[in-house]
């Protein structure tokens, strides 16, 4: 399928009122939606709760190993420094920087599926699984609302708490997406405003307990938005917090700096009931290839940032939200 046919696609279930599963590529040219998706096996999936599966898992019979093999400093470091070139040109002031590690795992995509502790979860089997904390939109008897996720610490650190929330580099980063998420809900909807600023979500990894900076801001949709539904979707993608600002000339220079294709890492995928919608932002991602597997991880980068730092960050967000 490609994207034209999924916006109509969505938007003829929309307007019919019939459930769908929608998946949709960070590049926007291999979408998924699946009509009736209770009815197939093909992508097990948990949103907020709501899953097309009654599996429950066994407890694992040993500790975790999970081995991080991250690309080189060096090689970071070219691309990170590309990005602040581009930034000082005026070209983008906020730009998400990611890459894949590879990684030595004991556990298989599907242990990794039903395990982890995630608010949205889905599993290609054997060739990717996804365990997201971040929404990307949700839709509520007409009201649309974002929750962008930028800042993360782990709680090892010192007043962690304290230290992001007065992060300047980390306030800057926030603002800046809170701003661009509020300007491409204004495309799609009406009394766009920040509901929440700033608030901590925690999240527990098999390495500690994380704390995740975000915010929420919310619209009025138009009386005919289930008509509409793929056409809104497809407008606000690909998401700002995995993107950056301005959009299209910072998607041309993540291209350049990344030289590889994310997938569907950084896409989204979501539920629609008929009624309403509940979608996620595809972080937290590991993708199988052969018979090896990659963990896909990144962060915003900004004229602040430092490439030593954001580095580091990349790594660290390589975990399984899995307590055994």
């Amino acid at each position: 399928m490609i994207i034209h046919q999924a916006i109509q696609t969505m938007n003829a279930l929309g307007q019919r009122r019939s459930p769908f599963l929608f998946i949709i590529d960070f590049e926007m040219r291999q979408p998924i939606i699946i009509p009736n998706p209770f009815e197939q096996d093909r992508f097990l999936f948990e949103i907020n709760g709501l899953k097309n599966h009654q599996i429950i898992p066994k407890k694992l019979s040993q500790p975790i190993n999970l081995d991080k093999f991250p690309i080189p400093f060096a090689q970071y470091e070219q691309a990170f420094n590309y990005c602040k070139q581009q930034m000082k040109y005026g070209n983008s002031y906020l730009l998400n920087l990611t890459f894949p590690t590879r990684i030595d795992l004991n556990l298989s995509l599907s242990d990794v599926f039903h395990h982890s502790k995630a608010k949205y979860k889905l599993l290609n089997h054997n060739k990717f699984v996804c365990f997201s904390p971040e929404t990307f939109i949700q839709i509520k008897d007409g009201i649309i609302s974002s929750n962008p996720m930028k800042g993360t610490i782990s709680t090892q650190i010192q007043n962690a708490e304290q230290v992001i929330l007065n992060n300047k580099k980390e306030m800057a980063e926030h603002n800046t997406i809170v701003d661009f998420i509020r300007n491409d809900l204004n495309m799609v909807a009406k009394k766009v405003h920040v509901e929440r600023f700033r608030y901590i979500d925690r999240i527990q990894t098999n390495e500690g307990e994380l704390l995740q900076v975000s915010s929420k801001i919310t619209g009025q949709l138009p009386d005919d938005y289930l008509s509409k539904i793929g056409d809104i979707l497809i407008k606000l993608l690909p998401g700002g917090s995995i993107s950056g600002a301005p959009k299209q000339k910072t998607l041309e220079i993540i291209r350049q700096a990344e030289q590889y294709k994310r997938g569907y890492y950084t896409g989204v995928f979501g539920y629609f009931d008929g009624q309403n919608l509940d979608s996620a932002v595809m972080i937290r991602f590991i993708e199988k290839k052969k018979q090896e597997y990659f963990f896909k991880s990144g962060g915003g980068i900004t004229y602040q940032s430092k490439a030593k730092e954001e580095y580091q960050e990349l790594i660290d967000k390589v975990y399984l939200p899995i307590i055994n």
